[in-house]
């Protein structure tokens, strides 16, 4: 890495204040969403032989966690909407992850797999990088979709036909969750990986 990559301009790496809002605000509802799913989950298990540890889980019971994961379930919603929105209205969606190729994909992928993938601008987002966030927007909607589904069945027969039926939309609930924990804990091991990331986050620059 170039040492005088570490001193870039600080406007070169600004992020926004409502990016920075809108992240730690979902980061937060998703965290509660989750701990509070696996709860719910466990009241009802998919997969009958496997359940998640009480101490990872959030709201004590099944009437709790349901509080927690409804209360988490606006907040994302309503926070994503603003995200999204932005986003296409700021025209920072264009800017940040669009285009995106096969062919560079699966470069940036193969750099990344081999030690090799740089990090010394934090303004421009890799190939790897895109396509993560546009497959964790796209997470997202699902797994409000099919938790509306599960949530309002009765309201929602076309969603809930959509998904395969009440059972299977809880099925797509399930992996859709298991999907974003997935992205959250790479996107974790990144930042530890890039501290400057968090950073950048925190302050803007």
């Amino acid at each position: 890495m170039n040492p005088s990559s570490t001193h870039l301009p600080a406007q070169a790496i600004t992020q926004p204040g409502w990016v920075r809002i809108t992240h730690w605000i979902n980061a937060l509802a998703v965290v509660v969403m989750v701990t509070s799913g696996w709860q719910v989950y466990n009241a009802s298990p998919i997969f009958r032989s496997f359940v998640f540890p009480s101490s990872i889980t959030l709201g004590g019971w099944l009437g709790g966690a349901l509080l927690w994961h409804f209360a988490a379930m606006w907040v994302l919603v309503v926070n994503f909407l603003v995200y999204v929105g932005l986003n296409i209205i700021s025209g920072r969606l264009r800017r940040k992850l669009l285009p995106l190729s096969i062919k560079s994909l699966f470069g940036d992928l193969r750099a990344a797999l081999t030690g090799k993938l740089k990090h010394d601008d934090l303004t421009h987002y890799n190939a790897v990088q895109k396509a993560a966030y546009l497959a964790v927007i796209v997470d997202i909607v699902v797994v409000i979709l099919s938790g509306l589904a599960v949530w309002k069945s009765v309201q929602f027969p076309w969603l809930r036909d959509l998904m395969g039926g009440y059972d299977n939309a809880r099925v797509v609930h399930f992996f859709a969750m298991s999907f974003l924990v997935a992205f959250f804990v790479l996107h974790v091991v990144m930042v530890a990986l890039v501290p400057r990331s968090l950073l950048l986050m925190i302050r803007g620059r």
